[in-house]
């Protein structure tokens, strides 16, 4: 539950934009099952072809060596032996175009394959200087244990993935946080948290005071966007995993951190005609509200689908086997939530509809699951937000902060990082990332789906690792007044 707020690069390959144009030419030409689905371009050593030949094909080898002569008059290419018998490594002149002298030599009779010297790099990790509390370079993994560790999405590589995409942090992608506001900026008696120092915030509405200036006047929605996109790398505070996109504040909850269905559903508007990618709803309506209560919502969310735009949604914090709205309506991605000790939170709501979990905090619910430890005491979430706010110029890294809430902005952070990586293409649809993030999860508690933990535990990491193909699986605080709606925690 939201509670009172109390209290170095691993060496990454990097290209340059006349290399990645190449890389994306070639791949084109050669029709190697490239496309919107495929995976990040491969990197190849410029003006380099390896060629395997059949047995006893001398003759060959010395045409193609005098072609590629002949065709540029720019002098004979330069060879080299494989230590693998029938392999030549042919170094093309400047000007030889790679893809068409890959197509002609596929072509001879007496060739095997023609393919470019293909780069590979390191797997790794990227740790961040973030001190959090330990005020050490570092010290962020202290307190983050849901980006860092068994119990974790496993936000290092996510992170890594990215720099080498040279799209750090989920750069160019916009992440709309519609909550109780978001400490982006000074206005009068507000101010910034020290952890936005370098996040980009872009189209604030105040839904609920109607201006421009959506400032929170709880900490919630402050959090919750410091999940997604707190400044990482920076030397204060703690960490973000979506850390480089662009978070647009959409205020449409209150100070008590209600709001209205009508008001909701016109935020969600909002944020997809002003170009939001993502949205993310960490907020709940009391379970025995249903869809022929919310039609606006519903038409929303709709409205959000048909244009591309994922939304993720928190399953509520009842501990029951039923998903709240909104994350129970269709087209929405819902989450729940997950202890550090990989088992379901004792609060999370789940069920049959649920996608999956990500980690929230708290303690451990009472199940079979032998990851499961219901009286140990486990830790929060953290992040930098209001430690009061009455005095909203205190900021901090509160106590007792857990729900479902904490668990969706994961997730949503996570499909803006497989949106800039483009693993699955440039556009890819809210099903599509949907796919991805439960193909890539990690399994709990046996089969995939489950009713307990959906498809399992948000991978961050895997579901920004390029891959050839991959294959498409799954389906796609109350306040007893209907149409009124809380944070979920």
């Amino acid at each position: 539950m939201y509670t009172d707020l109390g209290a170095s690069c691993s060496p990454c390959l990097r290209v340059d934009r006349g290399m990645r144009a190449a890389v994306l030419g070639v791949v084109a030409l050669l029709a190697l099952g490239a496309g919107d689905g495929a995976a990040r371009a491969a990197e190849f050593v410029p003006r380099v072809v390896v060629v395997g030949y059949a047995p006893r094909q001398a003759p060959v080898v010395a045409a193609d060596i005098a072609h590629v002569a002949m065709a540029t008059g720019k002098g004979i290419p330069a060879t080299a032996a494989s230590p693998q018998a029938g392999v030549k490594v042919l170094r093309l002149p400047r000007g030889v175009n790679v893809s068409s002298e890959i197509r002609r030599l596929r072509a001879e009779p007496g060739v095997a394959y023609a393919v470019p010297d293909f780069i590979a790099h390191e797997a790794g990790t990227w740790i961040p200087n973030n001190p959090g509390r330990a005020g050490v370079a570092g010290g962020w993994e202290r307190l983050q244990w849901n980006f860092i560790g068994p119990a974790s999405i496993n936000a290092p590589e996510a992170w890594f993935n990215l720099r080498a995409d040279d799209r750090p942090g989920g750069r160019g992608v916009t992440v709309a946080i519609l909550d109780t506001g978001v400490a982006y900026r000074n206005w009068h008696k507000f101010r910034k948290s020290p952890g936005f120092k370098g996040t980009r915030f872009v189209d604030p509405y105040d839904f609920v005071a109607k201006n421009r200036f959506p400032l929170d006047r709880e900490g919630h929605g402050t959090f919750v966007a410091g999940i997604v996109a707190e400044a990482t790398n920076d030397g204060i505070g703690l960490t973000g995993l979506a850390y480089g996109a662009s978070i647009m504040p959409v205020r449409i909850l209150n100070s008590d951190g209600t709001g209205d269905a009508e008001t909701i559903a016109r935020g969600i508007r909002y944020a997809v005609n002003h170009h939001a990618q993502v949205i993310n709803l960490s907020l709940e309506f009391s379970l025995d509200v249903t869809s022929s209560d919310i039609p606006e919502i519903l038409s929303a969310i709709r409205f959000a689908h048909q244009r591309g735009v994922v939304v993720i949604a928190a399953a509520g914090n009842e501990g029951v086997s039923q998903l709240a709205y909104p994350a129970a309506a269709p087209d929405v991605i819902s989450v729940g939530a997950t202890t550090r000790d990989r088992c379901l939170a004792d609060y999370s709501n789940g069920g049959p509809r649920l996608d999956l979990v990500a980690p929230g905090g708290g303690d451990d619910a009472s199940l079979s699951d032998p990851d499961c430890n219901p009286d140990a005491n486990l830790p929060s979430i953290y992040q930098m937000t209001l430690l009061d706010p009455t005095h909203p110029a205190r900021f901090g890294y509160p106590n007792f902060v857990y729900g479902t809430s904490m668990s969706s902005p994961e997730v949503a952070a996570t499909a803006a990082l497989v949106i800039a990586s483009r693993v699955i293409g440039r556009h890819p649809t809210p099903q599509q990332i949907l796919d991805r993030l439960e193909s890539t999860a990690t399994p709990l508690d046996g089969s995939q789906p489950n009713a307990t933990y959906g498809y399992g535990l948000l991978n961050a990491a895997a579901a920004t690792t390029p891959i050839t193909k991959h294959k498409p699986t799954g389906p796609t605080g109350p306040t007893g007044v209907t149409g009124v709606t809380g944070v979920t925690g």
